[in-house]
């Protein structure tokens, strides 16, 4: 190709040989000396035209942003998992119930005879693990001149030593096997009623035998023989267990229970599994679920944690905009250096690569940071929380209120992809403007009054 000269240059005033020179002189996206001048420009002092405040405020709001978006939904999630879990590993994953029949006094009879029957098949069933008669009564516990509120759950040994939260031996003390001639306790009973292992424990039900001058209440006293922490401060604050035998004589169910808790293999396939239950107890039962309990309650928290990740997410998307801020800044200012390297022969392509970038890497980086940091707090939550704790003075987290004992957090992948995605997403997409419009930027205008 020669010039108008016969030497070796485009013809500039042929515009299609112009471009095609152009085309062939453009360098390869983001090559190494974009980056480089991108570097120099982030680090360069307000005096040479840089704006490193700026960049370090855009910096900071991002990692800070990306951290309050990790540590929340950690912690969203370890409530939900803590919640659930305390669910299944203290309670029945179905019940089933007896729909009941009338009685000759009015009142409607809903125990279970031949309960043993009812059981077995229940326990046939693909995917049960176990089914455990039940007999359930509220009564009035006492020891010396402390009462509490009680549920007792009268069950068999075997069957007491297979739920897990309960038979957890890091969290209980005593042994489950002195629990056929006792009684065991949550730990908030225990420590409402101010008794220890072998100490008497007397309970107290208004039903009792009914005579001539009416209804006396049935009392009867148990040694004290184990003592549980399900983890869950309503079950600890009011339940309490029976051996089977011992709460049938007690609440008068003779050869009879109140219902059948079973428990699956998969807890989550509870709804395909309840109709088999169901056939296999029998006409006349219906059954209680998990999630017929609890379903409203983790239906709200995933209402919450939706509202709490468009919350964060409009956090992030501020943050972000202290990058659009400084970059405008830097545009501004770096307006000759863009005229120059115009004139050297750069394209719109490498400007606006070289900003985007400036841009582009404090997001980054500011997203890093932010992992980081979340994966840092959720992992040092307990000794974080405890030093909150002692600033504060105590009460910070009041397990009466919500629940649980301790603040819990879990960290899951699909979290952290989806916080590192929207910071991404947010800091590279809205650099493209000021980007875009340094690339367009005129190099006469932008050296006119150099």
């Amino acid at each position: 190709m020669t010039g108008a000269r016969g030497g070796p240059f485009p013809d500039w005033r042929n515009p299609s040989q112009a471009a095609t020179t152009l085309r062939m002189s453009e360098p390869r996206p983001f090559a190494a000396f974009e980056f480089l001048i991108a570097w120099r420009y982030l680090r360069a002092r307000r005096a040479e035209g840089g704006v490193s405040v700026m960049t370090w405020i855009s910096l900071l709001g991002v990692t800070l942003a990306v951290f309050a978006l990790v540590a929340t939904l950690a912690v969203r999630s370890g409530f939900r998992a803590e919640f659930v879990d305390t669910i299944l590993g203290a309670n029945a994953h179905v019940t089933i119930y007896r729909q009941g029949a009338m009685q000759d006094n009015g009142q409607v009879d809903r125990t279970i005879p031949g309960y043993e029957d009812m059981a077995a098949r229940l326990a046939a069933v693909p995917g049960v693990l176990r089914a455990a008669p039940i007999v359930r009564g509220q009564v009035l516990g006492n020891h010396l001149d402390r009462n509490a509120f009680v549920e007792v759950y009268g069950i068999s040994a075997a069957d007491l030593a297979a739920i897990p939260r309960v038979a957890d031996p890091e969290t209980a003390t005593g042994d489950l096997a002195g629990f056929d001639a006792g009684i065991a306790l949550g730990s908030g009973v225990a420590r409402e009623l101010g008794v220890g292992l072998g100490d008497p424990v007397r309970i107290i039900s208004p039903q009792g035998a009914r005579g001539p001058m009416g209804v006396t209440p049935r009392a009867s006293t148990f040694p004290l023989a184990y003592v549980f922490t399900a983890g869950r401060y309503d079950i600890d604050r009011t339940r309490a267990y029976l051996p089977l035998d011992q709460a049938q004589r007690f609440f008068n169910r003779a050869d009879s229970v109140d219902e059948i808790e079973v428990m699956l293999a998969d807890p989550d396939a509870v709804d395909a599994i309840t109709p088999a239950l169901l056939q296999a107890a029998g006409p006349g039962t219906w059954a209680w679920t998990w999630r017929d309990s609890s379903g409203a309650f983790l239906q709200a928290l995933t209402v919450e944690d939706n509202v709490m990740f468009v919350i964060l997410s409009i956090l992030v998307l501020i943050a972000s905009m202290n990058i659009v801020s400084g970059l405008v800044m830097l545009v501004k200012n770096k307006g000759s250096d863009i005229g120059i390297l115009r004139t050297m022969g750069l394209g719109q392509g490498s400007i606006l690569r070289i900003f985007f970038i400036c841009g582009a890497g404090v997001g980054t980086l500011g997203t890093a940071l932010g992992l980081v940091l979340g994966v840092a707090f959720v992992v040092w939550i307990d000794p974080i929380f405890s030093a909150v704790n002692w600033v504060s003075g105590g009460g910070v987290w009041d397990p009466s209120i919500r629940g649980l004992y301790r603040l819990p957090a879990e960290l899951h992948l699909v979290d952290l992809v989806k916080s590192t995605a929207l910071a991404l997403g947010l800091s590279w997409i809205i650099t493209l403007f000021p980007a875009r419009r340094a690339a367009r930027m005129n190099p006469v205008e932008a050296l006119r009054y150099e």
